[in-house]
């Protein structure tokens, strides 16, 4: 009673539907459009499944990117956002295909569930994250806390736009039983592409992030009305075709077993190829939108390919550049200590031609195998499933398991071997052997080389190794070098930038050493700040964004007071167990753990200024910079905790990124004065790095002060380019140095 009941009720829904829409002039568009050729309606589908892959996708890098600063611009916050998201797409992809499985011959039923779950939503929006899910304090690994906030905020919308793609397709296959689905699969990330595109390069530089958020919304609201349309035609389709009906049509086989299995590790390869490589170049460059969204808009094209037609992926072209992609990307992971650092521009390229090259393979190998329509839920079902079971190795498992990077070596190897075993399958069939023979014998001396070329890395990373660590913000290792000699020290490394050396024999041990050294711009801050060599000589209070192995702390006389902002546990751990540049300070030091902003904003509104001497700002993650650190938001906070006569220092030294026309525009906006101050070291100091700082101040006359002090720095360009960030707008392009 209870079914007949809900049948009842789902039939009763579903013709309240087509009255609202007035569907009884739907005779009048049959006369218009005739229905006996699938063509004519397919827009309607092809526009409501676009419409949802563009939103499915623009809301990545948006609500990565709203919560970004909270949890202190980290290369994980977007892997994590990215394994959530591939997550809810196997949620939308399994809520899609139980909904055609349980409901396949009652379509009334599926397209009032998805009415009724399209209505809920409405409830949830906008997006725009509530301040309240802000973290506090600091955590280890925040992973939970992001997927968390992103479940409470875009979780259900996410949900059922990703069902919407084969839900709607599979309607159309319903409604139109003579025409093929799978090309409406191709629009569908024809607009995932769009949406991604036009995130870095129209929607974030023309709105602030809580505007993104609501136009998004409307968006959604758009979207619902579309898939509401597509349900209307279907069940207007009914009496015409009956759904589950008696047929003539045989019935197809479905997949076998061993194609299932592959679904999944082609799409868990093409997953981990993905984030493990986008990984790489996040942690060397900044953690920004752009270089997210090039790699993924890349992967998306793969599908677009693979699906669109098989003449576009051909074996004896896209196999051998995908083995020359490989090859080049070992060769730019063993350059990560070379003297002499490649053009960024090449490394993009580099990264970018492996993701592009080894997913279509992935993703057209995939194809090749794929299932007849009836069965094309399932087929999506798997490929998600595989997306998300890379998602979660890379994201989840592997800094569990691994004290490097080396997910990216595991993904490398894993295309490696599934593309072999793909060839070994089909040429196995053949009555000829020597195909056969030519590829297994090419394979393992490829892969052969493959893995050497990949330990050597792994080697070349952990020689000299004392202790490493990883977790959320990356991996830290210290080196020992010279050990029993005069010159022996250690050094810290996040990726393969150093954080700090110290030299572990007397009279050295209190050397400040590489871009802290006293020639440099931080140097420079100590020697002519008023308490240094004013007539205001007295203790010094300073506050130090990002630790490091606590260099700054060589500064300190007797009196002073160091207080240090580091938002990785592992980090203090590391400067105190290894380094003693903390316990020799001969003033008072103070680690507070979390991210300085937080940190800086919770202590203002609790309990006042800080009223710091100097404040230097020295936030590295590898070589990218935490940009939420460098906007007007920020500066406005840091000048709160600033004395009258206080000095605002900040390091700016990096590869990729010239950082000093938006560093003068805040200090310019806040009516301050800036002096660049450079050191390039002479080859036979060895023990200092080149470094480029920003002092800012109220003192006109620092000028005058730092070159009569020897201290030297010029303005890349004067007037300064028109760049001045903001917490809702940072546009990283403004400022890469290409070449």
């Amino acid at each position: 009673m209870d079914w007949l009941l809900a049948d009842y009720f789902c039939n009763s829904l579903s013709r309240l539907f087509l009255r609202l829409c007035m569907v009884r002039r739907f005779d009048n568009l049959r006369a218009t459009f005739p229905f006996r050729h699938g063509f004519s309606l397919m827009p309607l589908f092809a526009i409501a499944i676009f419409l949802s892959a563009f939103l499915l996708f623009q809301v990545q890098p948006l609500i990565a990117r709203y919560i970004l600063p909270w949890y202190g611009g980290s290369p994980a916050v977007w892997t994590t956002c990215l394994l959530f998201f591939q997550v809810g797409l196997l949620g939308g992809y399994a809520y899609a295909h139980g909904l055609v499985s349980v409901f396949r011959k009652k379509p009334q039923w599926q397209v009032a569930i998805h009415f009724i779950l399209l209505a809920l939503c409405f409830l949830l929006l906008p997006i725009t994250p509530a301040e309240s899910l802000k973290p506090t304090g600091h955590s280890e690994n925040p992973v939970l806390g992001i997927i968390r906030l992103l479940a409470s905020t875009v979780g259900f919308p996410y949900l059922l736009l990703s069902a919407s793609g084969p839900l709607l397709q599979h309607w159309f296959g319903d409604a139109f039983p003579g025409r093929s689905p799978y090309r409406l699969y191709a629009i569908s990330n024809v607009g995932s592409i769009l949406g991604l595109l036009t995130y870095p390069f129209l929607f974030e530089p023309l709105f602030a992030v809580t505007q993104q958020t609501k136009l998004w919304s409307l968006a959604f609201v758009a979207y619902a009305i579309a898939a509401v349309a597509c349900g209307i035609f279907l069940l207007k389709r009914i009496p015409a075709h009956p759904i589950g009906g008696e047929t003539t049509a045989p019935i197809p086989d479905p997949p076998r077993w061993l194609d299932r299995i592959l679904w999944i590790a082609f799409a868990a390869c093409g997953s981990m190829l993905l984030l493990s490589l986008t990984n790489q170049m996040c942690q060397d460059v900044a953690v920004v939108p752009f270089l997210w969204v090039l790699p993924l808009s890349l992967y998306l094209l793969t599908f677009v390919i693979s699906f669109d037609h098989d003449r576009w992926y051909r074996r004896i072209i896209w196999l051998p550049l995908a083995i020359l992609a490989v090859g080049a990307v070992v060769h730019l992971i063993n350059q990560q200590f070379a003297a002499k650092e490649m053009l960024f521009v090449w490394q993009l390229l580099i990264f970018l031609g492996a993701i592009f090259c080894g997913c279509l393979v992935c993703h057209g190998e995939m194809v090749r195998i794929k299932p007849a329509s009836r069965y094309l839920t399932g087929f999506y079902l798997a490929i998600s499933l595989g997306g998300a079971l890379g998602g979660l190795f890379v994201s989840l498992v592997s800094p569990l398991i691994f004290d490097g990077y080396w997910e990216l070596h595991i993904s490398l190897l894993f295309l490696a071997f599934i593309g072999t075993f793909t060839l070994l399958r089909e040429f196995r069939k053949r009555s000829s052997k020597i195909p056969l023979i030519a590829t297994g014998v090419a394979a393992v001396t490829l892969i052969t080389l493959l893995s050497q070329g990949l330990w050597k890395h792994v080697q070349e990373c952990r020689e000299g190794s004392l202790a490493s660590m990883r977790g959320f913000y990356g991996v830290l290792r210290v080196y020992e070098e010279n050990e029993m000699t005069d010159d022996y020290y250690r050094a810290l490394y996040h990726g393969r930038i150093s954080h700090g050396r110290q030299y572990m024999e007397d009279p050295w041990t209190n050397l400040a050493t590489t871009y802290y050294n006293e020639e440099s711009g931080i140097g420079a801050a100590f020697r002519i700040h008023p308490r240094r060599s004013g007539g205001t000589i007295g203790p010094m209070h300073v506050g130090v964004v990002g630790l490091g192995v606590g260099t700054i702390a060589t500064y300190a006389r007797p009196g002073d007071r160091v207080r240090f902002y580091e938002i990785n546990p592992q980090v203090e751990t590391m400067a105190r167990d290894h380094f003693t540049f903390l316990a020799d300070c001969r003033g008072e030091e103070t680690v507070v753990l979390g991210d300085a902003r937080i940190s800086l904003d919770d202590e203002f509104k609790s309990g006042g200024s800080q009223e710091f001497d100097l404040l230097v700002v020295d936030a590295f993650s590898g070589d990218s910079i935490p940009l939420h650190l460098l906007t007007k938001e920020a500066f406005a906070l840091y000048f709160e905790h600033l004395n009258p006569d206080g000095i605002l220092a900040v390091h700016i030294s990096n590869l990729h990124l010239d950082l000093s026309d938006p560093v003068r525009n805040l200090a310019a906006a806040f009516d301050r004065h800036a002096y660049r101050v450079e050191f390039a070291p002479d080859i036979d100091n060895y023990h200092s790095h080149y470094s480029d700082w920003i002092l800012i101040t109220k003192m006109p006359e620092l000028t005058g002060i730092l070159e009569s002090k020897n201290y030297f720095g010029e303005w890349v360009s004067d007037p300064p380019k028109e760049i001045l960030w903001r917490d809702d707008y940072c546009n990283l392009l403004d400022v890469v140095m290409w070449e």
